[in-house]
């Protein structure tokens, strides 16, 4: 039988890219603190960080270092836009990439907004037995991702993540 990790417990980090983004207007952000806590899950980080690839890095493997961090939820510049670096920034960090969160972004968002979808660069990996999601920073795709497929599976990948 396979194992369901149903009783994990979380802790995520929470980090926006943005170079505008506040705490006060940060809704992509915010959706997420908003849905982790009705799951019952604890965030032990929350940054706001320009759309910088040193500065984002230096986050990702922080939290990766610290055993109180299981989970990493990156919101904003996931787009084409020449300030969009997050991607760049965070992939070659992962061992391994969940190339179907993507894929399942993108067809679920396709289904609300249409053909605008293929421009989200979506994904999921890890790092060190840390899971890590990269999400468009809209209230919307936040909502999306985290709803449909984040706080559905997220314990199975953590607990996948540190099985012997």
């Amino acid at each position: 039988m396979h194992p369901s990790h149903n009783e994990l417990e979380i802790s995520t980090a929470i980090l926006t890219i943005s170079d505008t983004r506040t705490q006060e207007n940060d809704t992509g952000g915010q959706r997420i603190q908003e849905l982790l806590h009705t799951a019952n899950f604890s965030i032990g980080d929350y940054v706001i960080e320009k759309d910088e690839p040193t500065q984002i890095m230096k986050h990702i493997q922080k939290w990766c270092n610290d055993p109180a961090i299981n989970t990493i939820i990156v919101t904003g510049g996931t787009g084409f836009t020449p300030r969009d670096q997050t991607y760049e920034a965070i992939t070659p960090l992962f061992e391994k990439e969940m190339t179907g969160f993507g894929e399942l972004f993108r067809t679920l968002s396709y289904e609300e907004i249409g053909p605008k979808a293929m421009f989200s660069r979506a994904t999921a990996g890890c790092l060190q037995q840390t899971a890590i999601y990269l999400l468009p920073g809209s209230k919307n795709a936040v909502s999306l991702a985290m709803e449909k497929l984040i706080l559905p599976t997220v314990q199975h990948f953590v607990g996948e993540l540190n099985r012997q």
